[in-house]
C-alpha cells in the first residue's frame, strides 16, 4: 500500500508540474498569436490608410451628401432625406444617360475582348519576330486617357483629320465624327476600344500562355483542327481569364469619363452623356453635390448588381483547372 501511495503521490506531483507548464505554453502561444496579429496590422496599416482616405471616407461622405441640399458654393444647406433620389428617379435625363452608358458598354466591351482575343491567338505562335507584334499590340496600355483622347481628336478633326482625308481620297463624303449625333458615340467607342485593347491583350495572352502544350499535342494526334482546338479546348481553359476580363471591362465602361470629357463633353445633343459625366456636371458644374452623390450611389449599386449577376450566372460556365 505504501508503494501505491508513493506512486500516486509522484503522479500527482508530476501532474501539478505539468499543469503550470501547459499554462505557460498556452500563454506563450497566445502572446505569439497576438504579436503576429499586431505585426500583420502594422504591415496592413499603409494600405488600410489609403483605402480609408480614398475609398471608405468618400463613400461615407457620398452617403451623407446624398441626403443633403447644398448651396451654390457646395456647402450643406439643409437636410433633404430621400428627395435627391426621388428627383433622380423622376428625371428623364438620368434614364437617358443610363441608356447611353449601356449602349457605350455594349459597343466597347464585347468588341474589345474579341479583338484582344484574336490578336492574342495570332501572336501566341512561337515564330521569329512575334515578340515585336506582342510589344506593338500591348502599346496602348502605356498611353493615358488624356493623351489618347488628344490623338484621336486630331484623327477625328473634320478638316485636317486623317480619317476624313482617307474618306475623301476614296471619293466618300467627310463624316462629322464628334459632331454628328449618329457618329459621336461610335467614335468615342472606337477610341475606347483602342485604349483598352492593350490591357485586355496582355491579360488574354497570359491566359493563352498558361495552357499546357501537351494538350495541343494530344489534340493534333487526335486529328483536331486549329479552329476546333481553339473553340473546344482553348476557350474553356482560358474561361477564368475571359471572365475576369469581362468583369473588369464592364466596370471600366461604366466609369468612363476622361475621353468623353475631352472629345465631346457629353454632346452633341447628349448622345455621349454617360452617367459619370452627368455626375460631373451636377456636382462640379452646377454645384449640386447632393444630386451628384445620389447618382454616384445609384451607379455603385448598378455596377454591384451587374457584377453579382455575372458571378451568379456566368461563373458556372467557367472551367477552373
Amino acid at each position: 500500500m505504501s508503494l501505491i501511495k508513493e506512486d500516486l503521490g509522484l503522479a500527482s506531483a508530476k501532474a501539478q508540474e505539468i499543469q503550470p507548464e501547459k499554462a505557460r505554453r498556452t500563454a506563450s502561444l497566445r502572446t505569439l498569436h497576438l504579436r503576429e496579429a499586431l505585426l500583420s496590422y502594422v504591415f496592413l496599416a499603409p494600405s488600410l490608410l489609403l483605402f480609408g482616405v480614398f475609398l471608405f471616407y468618400p463613400l461615407v461622405k457620398s452617403v451623407y451628401l446624398s441626403l443633403q441640399l447644398t448651396d451654390p458654393r457646395g456647402r450643406v444647406a439643409a437636410f433633404a432625406g430621400l428627395d435627391n433620389f426621388s428627383e433622380l428617379f423622376a428625371s428623364e435625363k438620368f434614364y437617358q444617360s443610363l441608356k447611353v452608358t449601356l449602349s457605350f458598354t455594349l459597343l466597347t466591351v464585347p468588341t474589345c475582348i474579341i479583338l484582344a482575343l484574336l490578336l492574342a491567338a495570332l501572336s501566341h505562335n512561337k515564330l521569329r519576330g512575334m515578340r515585336v507584334f506582342q510589344f506593338i499590340f500591348s502599346l496602348p496600355i502605356a498611353i493615358s486617357v488624356g493623351t489618347g483622347s488628344v490623338i484621336w481628336m486630331m484623327l477625328y478633326h473634320p478638316s485636317v483629320g486623317i480619317l476624313n482625308y482617307l474618306l475623301s481620297f476614296v471619293g466618300a463624303s467627310p463624316v462629322g465624327w464628334l459632331t454628328d449625333p449618329a457618329w459621336a458615340l461610335i467614335s468615342v467607342s472606337i477610341m475606347t476600344i483602342w485604349m483598352n485593347l492593350g490591357f485586355n491583350y496582355i491579360v488574354l495572352l497570359s491566359g493563352l500562355q498558361g495552357v499546357p502544350e501537351d494538350i495541343y499535342d494530344s489534340a493534333k494526334i487526335d486529328g483536331s483542327g486549329p479552329v476546333r482546338t481553339f473553340v473546344q479546348l482553348t476557350l474553356p481553359l482560358i474561361s477564368p481569364t475571359l471572365f475576369f476580363t469581362a468583369i473588369v471591362s464592364i466596370i471600366g465602361a461604366f466609369q468612363s469619363f476622361g475621353q468623353i470629357h475631352i472629345l465631346t463633353k457629353g454632346g452633341p445633343m447628349n448622345t455621349t452623356d454617360v452617367v459619370v459625366y452627368n455626375i460631373y456636371q451636377d456636382a462640379f458644374v452646377n454645384f449640386r453635390f447632393g444630386m451628384g452623390s445620389a447618382q454616384a450611389l445609384v451607379l455603385f449599386a448598378i455596377i454591384l448588381i451587374l457584377t453579382l449577376i455575372q458571378f451568379k450566372f456566368f461563373e458556372k460556365k467557367v472551367h477552373y483547372q
